[in-house]
């Protein structure tokens, strides 16, 4: 069996632990396919794969080096989260699903009791139970959780007082992408964003699957359009980036670079000319 995983955790301003991280990944026997932290979002995304013992291991190593310097109260950055590691998802690149789930629960269950974390399973590790309710728990981020009797999978029924809570779990690939816009107007991506959600929502095939909010890049000057294409093998990338681009001419903006988040399968890259893709984010 092999798994990927793409870890998201909290903290993206601090070099000298994304070094650290750098140099753990470097060292392990996992294929790393990328290690990036981002200022104004304030949070880092990893993404490496392997046989799940090493997968596991790994992850469980990146976890003792940043989870002690994440103190969500004190987290200031443009990107929702309620966790130090926020969400874990894992995608099985060759093997069984229901044995990958399985192996899933066990290190979320290993996980929780090591770091007192509430850890709720979601997508194809979720089994039935969090389906109305993760919505409600990510809503408000973490502040909101402050107080409240949780009921996750594993661990305690409140959040950890500075790490909040993970949501882990078994998922269907996905692309994450940006496209940054050459303007600090956050007006012109949000309008961007929702217009991308109503025709998704009006049944729209260039965004069958697509989510998209609008962020401001107040480091570089910029805005950005952050997307996740949940159903990349019904949807194409560059007719999205291609309408992005005319929406934001149309408002007198120019579209300034994307960016790919994580990894991308082989025939997703058939019809992405116009992302900027790195050789070690193809998994196969």
């Amino acid at each position: 069996m092999r798994l990927l995983t793409v870890p998201n955790w909290s903290f993206g301003r601090d070099k000298v632990l994304l070094r650290g991280c750098r140099e753990l990944l470097g060292n392990s026997a996992c294929r790393v396919h990328f290690c990036d932290g981002d200022v104004d979002h304030n949070r880092t995304v990893t993404a490496f794969s392997g046989d799940p013992l090493d997968v596991f291991e790994l992850l469980g190593e990146l976890a003792k080096l940043i989870l002690p310097g994440i103190d969500l109260n004190r987290h200031m950055g443009v990107h929702p989260r309620i966790g130090g590691l926020d969400v874990c998802p894992f995608v099985v690149l060759e093997g069984d699903l229901p044995e990958a789930i399985q192996f899933v629960d066990g290190f979320a269950e290993v996980f929780a009791a090591e770091w007192q974390i509430p850890v709720y399973l979601y997508e194809r590790s979720e089994h039935g139970r969090h389906e109305a309710d993760l919505p409600s728990l990510r809503k408000g981020g973490f502040g909101a959780l402050a107080g409240r009797v949780l009921n996750p999978d594993f661990g305690p029924p409140a959040a950890h007082p500075h790490l909040g809570v993970t949501v882990m779990g078994v998922r269907d690939p996905l692309v994450a992408m940006n496209v940054e816009l050459r303007t600090e107007d956050l007006r012109v991506a949000k309008e961007i964003a929702k217009a991308i959600r109503l025709q998704r929502a009006e049944g729209n095939p260039v965004f069958l699957g697509v989510r998209a909010l609008g962020f401001p890049l107040t480091s570089r000057g910029l805005t950005q359009v952050s997307l996740n294409l949940t159903l990349p093998e019904l949807t194409q990338i560059d007719p999205i980036i291609e309408w992005i681009t005319a929406f934001a001419q149309k408002k007198n903006v120019a579209v300034d670079g994307t960016e790919l988040i994580g990894v991308i399968r082989p025939p997703d890259v058939e019809h992405a000319d116009r992302l900027v893709i790195k050789k070690e984010q193809i998994v196969e």
